[in-house]
């Protein structure tokens, strides 16, 4: 039956009732979600989407919060165009899906959104966070991209051959105690991997008790006894941004 396999960790999770303080933009070949701090600013932050694509709700709400601690957001399609995977399609045809839809294979659009927030708001100091599968592409990011002053990858999947030592600038990495879908043993070797090599700060953190997902697609007015860590979370990733940018 379809369904039944679940090779990916991304049940949708609470979905946020929320239609965002932003507006939708095109740059370049996609188009994106811009929210603006209430003041001007030069601080401008990536926010890159999970396998829900750049529409969910939950990650625009991100991208707001982002903006209201003053920072330009930007949430992109970093799919092109292509479709964002759906709770209701077939599990068992995900990894065929994912193929066409590689976390580290987004340089052709960091590229268009880095030139956007120059041009179009003057952005200096530039970080970016993302979820998931941009928690991935994050890790790639802050290894190709100098210009990137701080990274937050929240809860990407591990390989066991995955080097991350050359990171450019700090990164914090959110991770959940209970995250079905990556090991423990795979975040404590990654941070040994870390300590052994990496030349610039970095972070991480295992919130306890919390499933995949937890700092986006939790709401903590429905998770009472998660509401801690939802809120530290959000709250270790505005501070690692406003550490460094």
């Amino acid at each position: 039956m379809a369904n039944e396999l679940r090779p990916c960790p991304c049940d949708i999770g609470d979905r946020f009732d929320y239609r965002g303080h932003g507006q939708e933009v095109q740059v370049e070949h996609i188009k994106a979600y811009v929210c603006k701090p209430p003041a001007g600013t030069d601080k401008a932050v990536i926010v890159i989407h999970d396998i829900f694509g750049w529409q969910l709700p939950n990650t625009r709400y991100m991208a707001d919060m982002l903006a209201a601690n003053g920072y330009i957001a930007i949430c992109p399609d970093f799919f092109a165009g292509r479709e964002a995977w759906k709770p209701s399609d077939d599990w068992s045809k995900f990894d065929d899906w994912l193929k066409t839809r590689d976390a580290r294979k987004i340089n052709k659009e960091a590229d268009a959104v880095l030139k956007y927030l120059q041009e179009q708001y003057g952005a200096k100091k530039l970080g970016v966070v993302g979820f998931c599968w941009g928690g991935i592409a994050v890790r790639h990011l802050m290894m190709t991209y100098p210009e990137l002053k701080a990274g937050v990858s929240l809860y990407g999947l591990i390989k066991d051959s995955d080097d991350m030592s050359n990171l450019l600038n700090p990164t914090f990495f959110i991770f959940a105690e209970k995250d079905d879908f990556i090991p423990l043993n795979q975040v404590t070797l990654l941070e040994q991997k870390l300590k052994k090599n990496c030349k610039v700060d970095f972070e991480v953190k295992i919130y306890p008790g919390q499933t995949h997902g937890f700092v986006h697609r939790r709401r903590e007015d429905i998770n009472p006894q998660d509401k801690p860590y939802i809120e530290e979370g959000r709250k270790d990733m505005i501070n690692w941004l406003n550490k460094y940018i």
